[in-house]
């Protein structure tokens, strides 16, 4: 690494240097004559909001292992951290058509997008199969101009060969969640265990895990520091899923963007779910475990009252069962941390970013 750096220090204002290289990124691909359906749909979306933790994550796993806080070194891993938000993208489109979702981060999903121009346009076919079809293309966009924002970022040759190891193994582990959890909803699995297999491989393991990872071995963190930094992400990433599984139930549409109750329309076999479903049968709740399955058939709440179901999820201690579970991870992944030796300042951020992920929002 070189060892003068100038410029500003993008610690202080992170978040506004990845919007800046988010729009840098998107304006330098953008085409007219190619596709330009796509890839307005692509901008709007990874412009539209979003917490931007992946690459906070990775930027911390880069600073964590040493690495520079500004300077062209900083600069290079700031436009490599573009591809994980494109990762993102590409997930939360394809997640979307999967789970019929009708919104995100506010507006229409883009499957739904689609058809309605297609039906407003008046074009043959079916309205639902072309949007479908057109917002897989966007996410598969998204996932190639993802590989391509990360090998033209300009990191060093060695660095981008220890960068892409990670990276291969988030979009498999990303992938295979996904196809377990779809998995999951075909079989009717009712296990926790199975439950938090999907969380780590859907959302820890991208979300936390392995930004952390590649941010670090972008520093050339050696192996002990790459493995602390890796636990801390998988219990801080699982603890975020179990949190956004309790958002899905009880948030509020106004900071999720999303619908909520969506989750039990859509029938999800969450670790919630199914420990709701152990604690009444262990109960010997029938009533409890007949609302229950009627959710995970995909039949939503019974009579679509939200709150009979809240308050059930509440009454047989399934939330408690999950806070619980969300202290002890992200406990553990704070203890991770702490027996890493790793700069003051990213120790701070990253228990800070910890806290933040996992916090109760309502």
């Amino acid at each position: 690494m070189s060892l003068i750096a100038v410029g500003p220090i993008v610690d202080d204002d992170l978040p506004l240097r990845l919007a800046e290289a988010l729009e840098e990124y998107l304006v330098q691909r953008r085409d007219a004559d190619l596709a330009p359906e796509l890839v307005a749909a692509l901008t709007e979306l990874v412009l539209g909001g979003g917490k931007r933790l992946r690459p906070t994550f990775a930027w911390w796993g880069w600073r964590a292992a040493g690495g520079a806080a500004r300077g062209a070194e900083a600069d290079a891993v700031l436009r490599a951290l573009v591809s994980l938000e494109l990762l993102q993208c590409c997930a939360l489109v394809h997640d979307d058509v999967m789970d019929r979702s009708t919104a995100r981060r506010g507006r229409p999903t883009a499957h739904q997008a689609f058809a309605a121009r297609h039906r407003r346009e008046r074009w043959a076919g079916d309205a639902d199969h072309y949007g479908d079809c057109a917002a897989v293309l966007v996410g598969d966009l998204a996932l190639a101009w993802a590989d391509d924002a990360l090998v033209t970022a300009g990191l060093p040759g060695p660095a981008l060969v220890r960068a892409w190891r990670p990276w291969q193994a988030m979009r498999t582990e990303m992938m295979a969640g996904q196809h377990l959890d779809l998995l999951g909803g075909a079989r009717r699995t009712e296990s926790v265990e199975a439950g938090l297999r999907v969380a780590r491989l859907k959302t820890a393991a991208y979300t936390v895990e392995r930004p952390l990872h590649l941010g670090a071995a972008v520093a050339d963190a050696p192996p002990n520091l790459i493995a602390a930094l890796r636990e801390y992400g998988r219990d801080i990433g699982v603890a975020f899923q179990l949190r956004d599984d309790l958002l899905g139930v009880f948030g509020d549409v106004r900071l999720t963007g999303k619908p909520v109750g969506e989750d039990l329309r859509e029938g999800k076999r969450t670790p919630l779910m199914a420990t709701a479903l152990g604690l009444a049968r262990a109960a010997g709740r029938e009533d409890a475990v007949r609302v229950l399955r009627h959710c995970l058939e995909g039949g939503g709440p019974p009579g679509h009252d939200l709150a009979d179901v809240r308050a059930l999820l509440h009454e047989l201690g399934a939330v408690a069962v999950i806070e619980k579970r969300i202290a002890a991870l992200t406990a553990s992944g704070l203890c991770a941390l702490d027996r890493a030796v790793v700069l003051p300042i990213a120790r701070d951020r990253l228990t800070d970013l910890a806290e933040q992920a996992t916090a109760r929002k309502w």
